[in-house]
């Protein structure tokens, strides 16, 4: 059975937190006992703030491409212009909606640039620069620290083409197979299986938002009961599909 259990001993981050410290600090204060089924999901943000990843928007100069583009994005041309360098190409930019690719291989809004929960009223917070890595030093942080292999998933919340409704989905992970792979199994009619592969890091994901929420000062949940047979495998290598394989761009 899966448990979700919030980390609610979190300080404000700043940068230079280290977050494997941070956690193990939650964790004695909450009298919490790590278990060999528990995946550490942390939301991106507080990540990012201790890399040093916030942007002084008022210290930006917006390039003549992000000044065309705020007046159909309606951000300014200095919040645009941070947008357009953390992406690869825009792909969408009307009706006040800007979806990118980002260096990571993301497409989302805004490139993930997010002004939400951070600190003063042009300050824009950015995604890590490499997620997968930021969650293999905060897992063997705390491994160091407390000796149970604990999995990282650090997340973020994205909408979809398809559907009304942001969810949380991984952007990085450490420690655990991104996808569960069915293919060559057999299904309830003894038929095998050719393509099923579920992404267990953004279910996880999803069902860490549940207590996690965006006003509840929840920025990491443990979840409990997950049964991790697979600790291989990280976002960039397993999930991010390849643009020649992308049917819908």
């Amino acid at each position: 059975m899966i448990q979700l259990i919030g980390l609610t001993e979190i300080p404000e981050i700043n940068e230079g937190h280290n977050i494997s410290e941070v956690i193990v600090a939650a964790l004695a204060r909450q009298e919490i006992v790590l278990d060999q089924t528990d995946v550490l999901v942390i939301a991106q943000k507080i990540v990012s703030k201790s890399e040093g990843r916030l942007v002084n928007l008022q210290e930006i100069l917006p390039s003549e491409k992000a000044i065309q583009l705020a007046k159909k994005s309606g951000h300014s041309p200095q919040h645009m212009e941070v947008i357009l360098r953390e992406a690869t190409n825009v792909l969408r930019c009307e009706n006040g909606v800007v979806i990118t690719r980002t260096r990571h291989g993301f497409i989302c809004a805004n490139s993930g640039v997010d002004s939400s929960n951070v600190p003063g009223g042009s300050t824009v917070c950015l995604l890590p620069i490499d997620p997968d890595l930021s969650a293999k030093k905060i897992s063997l942080g705390i491994t160091l620290s407390t000796n149970v292999n604990l999995p990282v998933i650090i997340c973020d919340t994205f909408g979809r083409p398809w559907r009304n409704g942001a969810i949380n989905l991984a952007i990085g992970s450490w420690g655990i197979n991104p996808l569960r792979d069915y293919r060559g199994e057999l299904d309830s009619e003894g038929i095998s299986l050719k393509s099923t592969q579920i992404a267990v890091v953004d279910e996880l994901a999803c069902a860490a938002e549940l207590i996690m929420n965006k006003l509840d000062r929840v920025p990491a949940v443990l979840v409990r009961g997950y049964i991790n047979k697979d600790r291989s495998g990280c976002i960039r290598e397993s999930m991010l599909r390849k643009e020649g394989e992308d049917l819908f761009l």
